[in-house]
């Protein structure tokens, strides 16, 4: 059952004036992804086909992704009146799909697809986070709060289920780490900077990924805060078996720290570079 619904939320606090422009484009990114749960939904039922205790988690976790995009979407459009959800969403869902008929998980195991089901939690737990921080606009901070809580479920829900499958399928400790650690790199794929295509640019612009996922994680990543990451990788330690809190994982952290903010001063300069040729037209 639903924690919360989206007419529950203080739609009457919205104040303009904190708004960051910054922070719209990702909103309506994000609204994008988390609406498209219903196709995850149908993979993951026919890839745990006969676990019908997973079966009713699954369509209780889209009900909730669903309603993230919504919530998420309804605050694009009233930050951006010129937006609409709707419409963006039917071009990201057209042009966007995953294989819904595969009759067996992409990660080589059940257990394995729990493991990538826990990466997602983790780094969307840790994304609303650093926004709901990040921004002064009251409902967007009640937002992100509300879906940050929701992820974190999510991953303790795919965990528990998880161990009862490394249970049977006994995966190694780096075949674990394997899966996770490619499913941490799937992070700057399509379906994040399609989705940025279809929420902040015009049907005509041609499909770009590179400039589209600079687009998303050169604003992303600059709301990141060193305990975000921390946190996440307690988390990611625990999915594959590590102690989560320790000296290995204060490493860790403080490396994927560095990559971050190594990334995200590269895509900050892609960015850049993308708006130079407008600026240099309009002066």
């Amino acid at each position: 059952m639903k924690h919360w619904r989206v007419e529950q939320v203080s739609w009457d606090r919205f104040d303009p004036s904190k708004v960051d422009p910054e922070i719209v484009p990702l909103v309506k990114a994000a609204a994008m992804v988390e609406r498209n749960g219903d196709d995850y939904a149908i993979y993951l039922k026919r890839v745990f086909r006969g676990d019908p205790d997973f079966h009713l988690a699954a369509e209780n976790w889209a009900l909730e992704e669903v309603q993230h995009g919504d919530a998420l979407g309804r605050w694009g459009e009233i930050a951006d009146p010129g937006w609409n959800y709707a419409e963006a969403f039917a071009r990201y869902r057209a042009g966007y799909k995953i294989d819904i008929n595969a009759d067996a998980s992409i990660r080589g195991s059940r257990t394995g697809e729990l493991i990538a089901r826990c990466m997602v939690e983790t780094g969307t737990s840790s994304y609303y986070t650093a926004l709901a921080e990040a921004t002064e606009e009251p409902v967007l901070k009640e937002v992100c709060r509300l879906i940050a809580a929701d992820e974190y479920r999510h991953f303790k829900l795919f965990y528990d289920h998880m161990k009862r499958y490394l249970a049977r399928e006994d995966l190694s400790f780096l075949q674990r780490l394997k899966v996770a650690a490619g499913r941490i790199g799937e992070s700057e794929d399509d379906e994040l900077a399609f989705a940025f295509h279809c929420s902040n640019e015009d049907p005509s612009t041609p499909y770009s990924h590179d400039r589209c996922i600079a687009g998303y994680m050169g604003r992303a990543m600059n709301f990141y805060r060193f305990r975000h990451i921390e946190r996440g990788m307690g988390m990611v330690f625990k999915s594959v078996g590590l102690e989560p809190r320790g000296r290995l994982s204060a490493l860790a952290a403080r490396g994927a720290w560095r990559l971050l903010c190594w990334r995200r001063d590269r895509f900050r300069a892609a960015l850049l570079q993308e708006a130079a040729p407008a600026l240099a037209q309009a002066a």
